[in-house]
């Protein structure tokens, strides 16, 4: 009987890590997941837990899962929104035009046309507070409705919008019109801020953010002490490394005294096995499929990036100038020309392929950028190519 119920409580443990991961690696799920039954069967657990260590709330109906997560810090941009199909970050003007977007359906009917849609958006985006910020859209060139297409897209993909009948690309080609469902489930949980953004007050777009995400101040040391615990589970959770000079000092002695307790607690929930370094500390994934950015990763990009993680890796800390990344991918485009994508070797190829391999590093927390300047962080170093060692070294090390 013993050995009976160790081998349900280990049945348990995993089913309740797998619906973890499921809410960690997508935090929306609709009903036709397959994993939405099992964060459902254990929604009690992870709702406390995630309430407990993080602050997260977990909303889960009939229909859907959301683990509305709050990030650590605001200022982060290595992960920006992306079309579903080009995988082409955000900029401004899409970011904008997708607010605008999701305010005309919810004041929408349960079904709408991308063309009556976009009339919306247009409507919207005229608005005379809108384009005095020097937000401008009206419809008329390719450039713009491809915007609202990877829109659409994205909306797609989050579960928003399920299409009926017709292709974006007609709509693009302006030779047709799409008709999508509106799953109002879904779109009443996207909001993820303690606060509705109607009721900030704040005027400069900094103020505006950290009005927007600010939480209630704690009045006790237990809730200082929770808000801090929250703060630092967040970040061990999304961030791909917690570098311990990046916190403040009330932080960073909490850290050193739960350090133990913080990682076990995320280890017993997800799989996640922490990597403790003298600057900091990583939670690993052994199975390798909760990590936005990977690497390292085949094809062109994936080999150019190794190349210039072990180019910094070399001199961790040191500063190099753009210019000096821009000639060495030049060198090693010609060098591997056999093997890399036909037009790494043209000209000005370079700028474009050192951008997506910094992304990537500077996404994998392994490097910092200040304009045209770069430094490896500590945790590119494991990508340093050292010397062989004999047994007898190795064991002396």
């Amino acid at each position: 009987m013993t050995g009976l119920t160790d081998a349900l409580s280990a049945s348990r443990a995993d089913d309740r890590r797998r619906a973890a991961r499921a809410l960690l690696r997508n935090p929306l799920l609709r009903a036709k997941d397959d994993r939405f039954t099992l964060v459902r069967q254990y929604s009690r657990e992870l709702r406390e837990w995630f309430d407990r260590n993080t602050g997260w709330q977990l909303h889960i109906d009939a229909e859907v899962a959301r683990l509305v997560k709050r990030a650590a810090t605001s200022d982060d941009p290595t992960y920006p929104a992306r079309d579903p199909r080009t995988r082409q970050p955000f900029g401004r003007r899409r970011y904008v035009l997708t607010c605008l977007a999701l305010e005309a359906l919810d004041r929408g009917d349960d079904q709408v046309t991308l063309g009556r849609l976009a009339e919306r958006v247009v409507l919207n985006a005229a608005d005379p507070t809108l384009t005095a910020t020097g937000i401008v859209f009206t419809l008329d060139s390719r450039d713009e409705r491809s915007d609202l297409v990877a829109i659409v897209r994205l909306l797609l993909d989050f579960g928003i919008l399920r299409k009926v009948s017709g292709d974006e690309d007609a709509f693009l080609k302006n030779t047709g019109d799409v008709l999508y469902d509106v799953e109002r489930h879904v779109l009443a949980t996207m909001l993820a801020a303690p606060r509705g953004p109607s009721t900030v007050r704040a005027e400069s777009f900094e103020s505006r953010i950290e009005e927007l995400t600010r939480e209630t101040p704690p009045t006790t040391n237990d809730l200082q002490n929770q808000r801090i615990r929250h703060r630092l589970t967040r970040r061990l959770l999304d961030d791909p490394v917690l570098y311990y000079d990046d916190l403040d000092d009330t932080e960073r002695a909490y850290l050193n005294g739960q350090r133990a307790a913080l990682t076990a607690r995320i280890t017993e929930l997800t799989g996640l096995v922490a990597e403790i370094r003298a600057e900091g500390i990583a939670m690993v994934d052994p199975a390798d499929d909760l990590a936005d950015v990977k690497m390292p990763e085949t094809g062109t990009e994936g080999h150019a990036t190794l190349l210039i993680a072990q180019r910094l890796a070399e001199h961790v800390g040191a500063v190099f100038d753009i210019e000096t990344l821009h000639a060495f991918v030049r060198e090693q485009a010609i060098a591997h020309k056999s093997y890399w994508r036909r037009n790494a070797t043209e000209p000005g190829a370079e700028v474009a392929l050192t951008e997506a391999t910094l992304s990537r590093l500077e996404a994998l927390r392994m490097i910092y950028r200040v304009d045209d300047a770069v430094t490896g962080l500590p945790a590119l170093a494991r990508y340093a190519v050292t010397a062989p060692r004999t047994a007898e070294q190795q064991e002396l090390l």
